[in-house]
C-alpha cells in the first residue's frame, strides 16, 4: 500500500522537552536533591545499555551524549544491526545485559516470540496510532527512513546517476553496488522487500525480487553486514542501497552523495524502540525511551534527517531533504507479516541470491 499522506507532527510530551521534564519532576523536592532523583524514574545505576545504536546512525551518537548530559547517566554507543541484537538479546535473556533495544520493525516479531521485551508506554507515544505501537505496549515506533539509492557521484565518474532498479543490472555498474546482508540487518531484509514489491512481488511471493537480487549479484554486487557509509563515503562502494537518512547524512558531512527513490518504487522502513524483558537497569531504561519520544529526542533524531514517529519531515530540512512527492513511490507492507516470514526468505534468498 501507499504510504498515506499525514501531517507534520512528531510525538509529543505535551509539548515539554526532556530537559523541562527534568526540572518540572523536581518540584518540590530539596535543594540536595541529585540528577536521579529528578528523573521521572528514579536511577538504577550509573549506566543505561542500549542495543543497536551505532553512533554513525540516525545520529544517535548525540542522542546519547544529549541524553546523558540531561540525565547524569552514562549511555555508550552499540555497534550491533538488528539482526546481531536479536541474537545477543537471545544468547543472553537468562542474564539480560541490555536494557533498552531498536531494531527495525521486522524484527519486532521475533522479539516478542522470544519473550525478550518487557510492557512499557514511553511518555509522549499517547498519540501514535495502532500500527505504530505493538498490542502490548512492548515496543513503539520511533522514527522511519525509506529505502533508496545512495550515489556517491565522486566515484561514478562519468557514469549517470542511476533512477531505477533495472538501471542497476546495466553492466556499466558492474562491482559498484551494494547494499546489507538481509539475513543480518533490518535495513538489507527492507531492501529484499522494496524491490520485490517494486517488480511485482508480494511478502507471499518472493520471486520477483529473488531473480532480481541474484542477476544484482552476478553483476557484482557486495553485502556488507554492517553499516557501509564509510565505504560509500571513501567511494569503495560507490551505489549503496540503503535508508534515504545516511545519503542525507553524509551530503551533511561534505560528501557528493546523490539520494534517489527507484522509479518502480520503494518501502518506507519503520524503526522500533523497546524494554528488554529483566533489564538490569530498567528504570534508566525507561528514562532512555522517554527522552527517546520527548521533543528533544525527537528533535536530535531528524537532525539525523529520520523522518519523525507518526510524522513528516520539520519544515526545517525543506531543501536538505528529496521533496514530498518523491516519498509517494514508497510502500508500506504489513509489517508483522514481513517478521513472520523473514526466516523463510533468508532461506530462499541463501538458495538463489547470496
Amino acid at each position: 500500500m501507499r504510504r498515506p499522506a499525514t501531517t507534520v507532527r512528531t510525538a509529543t510530551v505535551a509539548s515539554t522537552s526532556f530537559a523541562a521534564l527534568l526540572l518540572l519532576s523536581a518540584c518540590g523536592g530539596g535543594e540536595d536533591d541529585s540528577v536521579s532523583a529528578e528523573l521521572e524514574h528514579e536511577s538504577d545505576g550509573s549506566t543505561v545499555i542500549t542495543y543497536n545504536s551505532p553512533a554513525e546512525w540516525a545520529n544517535f551518537g548525540e542522542v546519547l551524549t544529549e541524553f546523558s548530559a540531561a540525565s547524569g547517566i552514562e549511555a555508550p554507543n552499540d555497534p550491533k544491526n538488528s539482526g546481531q541484537a536479536l541474537s545477543a538479546l537471545q544468547t543472553e535473556a537468562a542474564n539480560p545485559v541490555a536494557d533498552v533495544v531498536y531494531v527495525g520493525i521486522a524484527f519486532a516479531g521475533q522479539l516478542e516470540e522470544a519473550d525478550l521485551l518487557q510492557s512499557y508506554t514511553p511518555a509522549g507515544t499517547e498519540d501514535l496510532d495502532e500500527d505504530s505501537r505493538s498490542e502490548d505496549e512492548l515496543w513503539h515506533t520511533v522514527h522511519s527512513g525509506t529505502v533508496a539509492f545512495l550515489v556517491n557521484t565522486d566515484a561514478l565518474g562519468d557514469v549517470p546517476v542511476p533512477e531505477s532498479w533495472e538501471d542497476l543490472l546495466d553492466p556499466q555498474y558492474e562491482g559498484m553496488v551494494g547494499y546489507l546482508d538481509p539475513s543480518q540487518a533490518a535495513v538489507g531484509y527492507s531492501v529484499a522487500t522494496a524491490v520485490n514489491l517494486a517488480l511485482g512481488g508480494d511478502l507471499d511471493d518472493w520471486q520477483p525480487g529473488l531473480d532480481y537480487l541474484e542477476e544484482l549479484s552476478e553483476n557484482g554486487a557486495v553485502t556488507p553486514a554492517q553499516t557501509a557509509t564509510a565505504s560509500l563515503s571513501q567511494g569503495e562502494i560507490p551505489i549503496l542501497i540503503d535508508a534515504d537518512f545516511n545519503g542525507y547524512n553524509l551530503q551533511e558531512e561534505g560528501s557528493n552523495i546523490e539520494v534517489v527513490i527507484p522509479a518502480e518504487g520503494s518501502l518506507e522502513i519503520p524503526y522500533v524502540v523497546g524494554l528488554v524483558n529483566e533489564a538490569p537497569q530498567p528504570n534508566n531504561g525507561k528514562n532512555l525511551l522517554d527522552f527517546y519520544f520527548s521533543e528533544d529526542g525527537q528533535r536530535l533524531f531528524s537532525e539525523g534527517f529520520m523522518r519523525p514517529a507518526g510524522g513528516e519531515f520539520p519544515e526545517e530540512l525543506e531543501g536538505q531533504v528529496l521533496p514530498p512527492e518523491e516519498y509517494e513511490r514508497a510502500e508500506t507492507v504489513d509489517y508483522a507479516q514481513m517478521g513472520e516470514v523473514q526466516e523463510e526468505f533468508t532461506e530462499m534468498y541463501d538458495q538463489q541470491a547470496r
